[in-house]
Parts: structure tokens; C-alpha cells; sequence
């Protein structure tokens, strides 16, 4: 782990002294998500409610520049201005790198179909059967650790020989169970569960950031 990850990991335990708990268990679940990226993987990502905000919230903040600009390399610059010189010019100018990541609550036509023709509790899994490959990783958001449809989600992604991740609540659940990793912030109330998950995901997603944008 660089230097510029470990200190946003600081910077989030000393704004969250609440969250020290968690601390081992979060820079585990950026090993992996970084082990994933540097074998050419993606980031799967999914909750229901507020956690399906989280999950769109946490692509945006990897799938775009968080902090850093992200330049494209010279070398894709180049492809870009020799498949056509005036587009290729602004879109080398304008793109950012990016971490592939997909929210699997984001394709309201497959989800809907899938839910009507087949098992609705099944409909993240049957992304994660479509999408998923043996180096990416699953984060499953769940502030009970015990939705039904993140756990199928979780096994399917196992069985894929992916890595799972999971963030929840205080509580012992089925998640933590299922995941390579668990973080499970110190709260039990949905609502508070939430506003530490966001820090906490933050974190990580700078952490990343930093080990593969920052020149």
C-alpha cells in the first residue's frame, strides 16, 4: 500500500474514530479490490434502497476521476487522434481513467424481465452469472448483512471463483459468512449503518484511486 493510500486511511479514522474497529478489515477489502484491478478485473456492486445508491455512488467515484485528473496514457491519446484527428483530439483531452466497475441495480429492462420470467430474488445473481469473472470481486451492500437476493448475489460470485466483499452493519449475518471480507460498521440502527458506509467506501474508492492514477 502506497503512502498516499495509508494516509486517507488515517485521515478516515481520525475523522471516524468510530470506525478503528473496522480499520484491518477495510485495508483488506482494498487489497483485493486492488488485486482484482491490477489482474485486469472489474468491481461488481450492488444493494437494495440506499444501498443500491451506494452501489451507483461507489461506480461513480471509480469509473471517473475522483480527486486526480486521470489522464489518458500518451499511448491511447495517440489511438485516439490516428482514429480520427478532431474528435480524437477532444476525447483525448476530456476522457479520465478508469476502474471498471458496474451497480447492478443500474439495467432496469434485464432486472424487470428477469423478475418477471424467472426469480425475483435472483436477479442480481444472474448478473453476476452474466458479468462476473474469476478475477473480478462482488461487493455486497447490505446494512442487515442479510438480504436475500446480496447473498444469492454472493454465492453465485463464489462459485464464479470471485472474490466477495461485504459491507454491513454491527450484527453477525449471513454476509459476513460469505465474504473473503466483511465490514461491518459499529451500529445497528439502518439509517446510522448507512451514514458510516459512505466514509468508509470513500475511502477505499480514493485508496484505489491513488494506487493507480497518481503519477
Amino acid at each position: 500500500m502506497n503512502k498516499s493510500a495509508e494516509n486517507e486511511l488515517n485521515i478516515l479514522t481520525d475523522r471516524y474514530p468510530a470506525l478503528s474497529v473496522c480499520r484491518d478489515d477495510i485495508e483488506a477489502a482494498y487489497r483485493l479490490i486492488e488485486e482484482c484491478y491490477l489482474n485486469k478485473g472489474k468491481l461488481l456492486a450492488a444493494g437494495n434502497g440506499g444501498s443500491a445508491a451506494d452501489a451507483e455512488h461507489i461506480v461513480g467515484e471509480l469509473m471517473k476521476g475522483f480527486k486526480l485528473s486521470r489522464t489518458v496514457s500518451p499511448e491511447y491519446r495517440e489511438k485516439l487522434i490516428m482514429a480520427e484527428p478532431e474528435m480524437g483530439e477532444v476525447l483525448a483531452k476530456n476522457l479520465q481513467g478508469t476502474l471498471p466497475a458496474i451497480a447492478l441495480d443500474g439495467h432496469p429492462a434485464l432486472s424487470t424481465a428477469y423478475m418477471n420470467d424467472c426469480e425475483p430474488l435472483l436477479c442480481f445473481a444472474q448478473q453476476v452469472n452474466g458479468y462476473g469473472t474469476e478475477n473480478d470481486v462482488f461487493l455486497g451492500i447490505s446494512t442487515s448483512g442479510n438480504s436475500k437476493n446480496i447473498l444469492y448475489a454472493a454465492v453465485a460470485a463464489k462459485a464464479k471463483g470471485m472474490k466477495v466483499v461485504g459491507l454491513t452493519g454491527q450484527k453477525h449475518s449471513r454476509l459476513a459468512e460469505l465474504s473473503d471480507v466483511c465490514i461491518s460498521v459499529p451500529d445497528t440502527e439502518t439509517y446510522r449503518i448507512q451514514e458510516l458506509h459512505l466514509p468508509v467506501y470513500h475511502c477505499i474508492c480514493l485508496m484505489l484511486e491513488h494506487r493507480f492514477f497518481e503519477e
